[in-house]
């Protein structure tokens, strides 16, 4: 099956890790980015340097191997034209708009058509910090329950690319099939009926109210021409088999 094409401008998307404690969360994230097609990751201040050489990354070298770091939040999203910070919001008085991830993707999406968006994720302790905060434009939480509002940073990120690839694939046209005529649903409701009397299941004298139920019944199917070739060939072959006695004895 081949792949579906890569949505145009998610390239403009900067996911940036600050403060992350620990290199192994780096790692997943950047498999992460490289599971969804994204490759910019920037990095301020991590804990540890030793990051690009994460084992969680399998698959994700090239993302590590490429990616920037910074001394400043301000550093790290200076060509950027929209910053978002991420937030379990809880226990702090926000100062911004905050959108839940399936309300925020879709304006992201937007954004990443005309410019450089940046995606901010905080430590693992203490997530973004209000400092951080305040070169955001506005915040987005992944809805969790109460009683666990944060995420694994790798976890996190993946889930927010998710939701942007998935909300930027177009959606998939079902097959346009030539319907049914109803010459073809009323030849399935003649044989269907014809099978049904000689079986035995409509009684012993089925009549016009056995045929009409029959008949709406094939038309509540929707059958498609070639459906409805498939089922009067079906049908034909079960009534040539109990005509010659060749059918399955119960």
């Amino acid at each position: 099956m081949a792949r579906a094409s890569r949505p145009a401008g998610l390239e403009r998307l900067c996911v940036v890790l600050v403060a992350t404690r620990n290199p192994l969360n780096i790692g997943a994230a950047a498999r992460a980015m490289s599971n969804f097609g994204f490759a910019t990751l920037r990095v301020v201040n991590p804990f540890d340097p030793s990051y690009r050489e994460a084992r969680s990354a399998v698959g994700a070298s090239s993302v590590l191997e490429s990616a920037e770091q910074f001394s400043s939040v301000a550093d790290a999203v200076a060509d950027c034209s929209l910053v978002i910070g991420t937030t379990a919001a809880t226990r702090r008085d926000l100062q911004h708009r905050l959108y839940t991830l399936a309300a925020g993707a879709p304006l992201l999406r937007k954004s990443l058509a005309s410019g450089r968006v940046a995606l901010l994720f905080g430590s693992e302790k203490t997530g973004l910090r209000n400092e951080d905060l305040t070169h955001c434009h506005w915040l987005l939480r992944i809805p969790t329950r109460t009683q666990q509002p944060s995420m694994n940073i790798g976890q996190a990120v993946a889930i927010c690319l998710y939701e942007l690839v998935r909300s930027a694939a177009p959606a998939a046209k079902p097959e346009k099939q030539k319907p049914a005529t109803a010459g073809e649903t009323e030849r399935i409701s003649l044989l269907l009926f014809d099978l049904l009397k000689a079986s035995g299941y409509l009684g012993r004298r089925p009549g016009i109210t056995d045929l009409e139920k029959l008949r709406r019944l094939v038309r509540r199917m929707n059958l498609s021409a070639p459906d409805a070739a498939t089922w009067q060939g079906i049908l034909r072959k079960i009534a040539w088999k109990m005509e010659t006695g060749n059918a399955p004895k119960s």
